[in-house]
């Protein structure tokens, strides 16, 4: 099935159409919408200033498994950066795109000119990265003025990311097509906090039993932290590349499953 649709991501027509679908929301675009942006951006910046430099006086300096020695706030904020990526894409690919689809009923007009359901999805995912590149560049900038990181290391983990963005954008889109109603959406909430508490955010996964951090490894906030963290602080080692493929695989996978499922639920 992947086959047969990343031939149309590719091609001009596919990415015109898709382009269009991100217009429309930029388009429609009101006023109060950027106070909706501003505070997504703040609930991580908060976060890094009051655990991260709050706590982090009282905690110190933390040793990482490959032996270096980072201040507290230096461990936390790409954790933060990881969190604000994906609650920036999760907000657009779960309740706007939920309440657009299920709703407002806006994709069934637009299944009735030549856009694909595999376009809808890309072009919806290309807004939610819109969103979360904002709140990743701001994040970062922050990160540099507060000297938890450098400049050249800042350039490379936004890329990285805009990467995290896009695999939780397409996870929550998947999930939304799987709602019934609003109340669902209290379980993913529930869902999207305990990844936050639970995925080397706060602490390194070393800390946990054994058992329980081979859970926490397996999730993808604890895969994008350690790739944005391994970046921001300048670690090593073969394991950005296994961020990088689960990131990249999460990606592709639940693209071709959200799309899929909205077909059927579009053209039913």
């Amino acid at each position: 099935m992947v086959a047969l649709v990343l031939p149309r991501l590719v091609g001009p027509a596919g990415v015109r159409r898709s382009a269009s679908v991100a217009e429309r929301n930029l388009t429609a675009l009101k006023s109060a919408y950027w106070l909706v942006l501003l505070s997504g951006f703040l609930e991580p910046v908060l976060y890094l200033f009051s655990i991260g430099v709050g706590v982090g006086a009282l905690v110190g300096d933390l040793t990482l498994p490959g032996g270096q020695v980072v201040s507290y706030a230096a461990f936390v904020a790409p954790a933060m950066l990881a969190s604000s990526a994906m609650s920036g894409a999760l907000s657009e690919t779960t309740f706007n795109f939920f309440g657009k689809m299920k709703y407002m009923k806006l994709y069934d007009g637009v299944i009735a000119t030549p856009v694909q359901p595999f376009e809808i999805a890309l072009g919806e995912l290309g807004w939610a990265m819109i969103r979360g590149s904002l709140y990743s560049a701001a994040f970062l900038v922050i990160m540099v003025a507060l000297d938890l990181t450098t400049g050249l290391r800042a350039l490379l983990a936004f890329p990285a990311a805009v990467l995290v963005g896009f695999a939780f954008g397409a996870l929550g889109m998947t999930v939304s097509t799987l709602m019934r109603s609003w109340q669902d959406f209290d379980l993913m909430g529930s869902a999207q906090f305990t990844l936050f508490l639970f995925s080397g955010t706060f602490v390194p996964a070393e800390a946990y039993p054994a058992v329980l951090r081979w859970v926490v490894e397996v999730t993808p906030l604890y895969r994008s932290v350690h790739l944005l963290r391994g970046i921001s602080v300048g670690t090593s080692g073969w394991s950005w590349l296994l961020d990088l493929a689960y990131l990249l695989v999460l990606t592709v996978v639940m693209l071709v499953v959200a799309s899929g499922r909205m077909g059927r639920l579009l053209y039913k």
